[in-house]
């Protein structure tokens, strides 16, 4: 069965065909600039090398077309007809309370998808879009919608709520969601696998460390805490967003300078974070590079995100009363054996000790941590297409 695994942004949409008989992958590629000028497709093909198509995309039904022939086009294609595509595995942001797990779509699950909207002005609809045109385009193909919330909706209630009026949560669903669920899914299960146990018997901390960021305490296999709650904003310190701050600070800033909410929103999550601290970027390499440049700021930037990590995987230690392992994956949480040494160092006394050479890695999974740890270090590189997937293969 080959499964194509749909990610849609508001301008891009990312892709891979992966064949499930060997979790194989077939292609993959991005398409980019979708309803803006200079669109483009770039595609990679398992046997027929990469390919850049420039090509008009007005909206996703047109990328998705796009993306559809160059799959099967002769010169760089994966496959011999869209017939081979069994089912699409969608990836949806947020699911609310309606989805604890993955669903195959249909009519009832798109009005709920609909009214998750509000809870994710800036993810869902994108992702709506996607299963709009895989309906125009792929009439009577299986699709499955696989939600960023639906892991974490295993956390205990005193986990997820507010300390607001209840009446908040009832009228309004407002509580803690959760995200990167798909991710923090999977590499826990990779992680016990790594160490020779049941998932069920180990108390993991998961660490998801991209330009967007989360923290999870995953217990016996399911998530009973995040660092991200009622919107990805909250939480960590990331590449543009603030994460955790005192909320008084938003009401000071809009008296002291003259800014409305939506002002203020974009501030918070796009100019804040490393970001805005650095005053250099929100890519990391770049702020390690001023850093070590002698730019103090860059310096700091990278200093309050390591902390904020470690205070999260502390906290969550002592909240699942033990710890076996402490779980880096994405981009900086792959790639930078820097932020990884940073991170660990002062979690001794949670028997967590780095060893540099096994640390000096970059994206392959492997333990990282010396033989007389009693808490393991691992670096698992993420694939949530791939468990997207899985999901899909599951429910068709």
């Amino acid at each position: 069965m080959k499964i194509l695994v749909l990610n849609c942004g508001s301008s891009s949409l990312k892709y891979q065909l992966i064949n499930m008989e060997n979790e194989g992958l077939m292609a993959k590629g991005v398409a980019e600039r979708i309803g803006i000028d200079g669109s483009f497709l770039k595609h990679e093909s398992e046997n027929n090398g990469k390919v850049k198509i420039e090509e008009e995309m007005k909206d996703h039904k047109d990328a998705i077309r796009i993306v559809l022939d160059a799959l099967v086009d002769k010169e760089h294609g994966a496959i011999a007809s869209m017939e081979e595509i069994s089912a699409v595995g969608h990836r949806v942001v947020h699911g609310g309370e309606k989805f604890s797990g993955s669903v195959v779509i249909n009519q009832d699950v798109i009005n709920a998808l609909e009214e998750c909207s509000e809870l994710a002005p800036l993810h869902n609809p994108p992702n709506l879009m996607g299963i709009y045109a895989c309906q125009e385009i792929l009439p009577g193909l299986p699709m499955v919608g696989v939600f960023d919330t639906a892991f974490h909706q295993t956390m205990p209630e005193d986990s997820y709520i507010y300390a607001l009026p209840y009446e908040y949560y009832e009228n309004h669903k407002i509580r803690r969601y959760g995200f990167h669920g798909t991710s923090h899914k999977y590499v826990a299960m990779k992680a016990a696998a790594l160490l020779g146990k049941s998932v069920e018997d180990l108390k993991l901390v998961t660490c998801h460390l991209g330009n967007g960021a989360s923290v999870a305490a995953v217990d016996g296999g399911k998530s009973v805490d995040t660092s991200m709650g009622f919107t990805p904003l909250e939480g960590l310190a990331m590449g543009t967003r603030c994460g955790d701050i005192d909320p008084a600070i938003t009401t000071f800033l809009m008296e002291k300078e003259g800014m409305d909410y939506k002002e203020l929103n974009n501030v918070m999550n796009k100019k804040s974070g490393v970001l805005g601290v650095s005053g250099v970027s929100s890519d990391f390499r770049d702020i390690e590079e001023a850093a070590e440049k002698g730019n103090n700021r860059a310096k700091l930037a990278l200093d309050l995100y390591h902390k904020r990590v470690k205070k999260y995987i502390g906290a969550y230690a002592a909240e699942m009363g033990g710890l076996d392992a402490v779980v880096f994956t994405a981009g900086l949480g792959e790639n930078s054996p820097e932020s990884r040494a940073a991170i660990c160092d002062g979690l001794e006394f949670l028997g967590i000790k780095v060893d540099e050479s096994k640390n000096n890695v970059r994206g392959k999974e492997t333990i990282f941590t010396t033989e007389d740890s009693t808490t393991q270090g691992i670096l698992i590189p993420t694939n949530e297409e791939l468990m997207i997937a899985r999901e899909t293969l599951s429910l068709v």
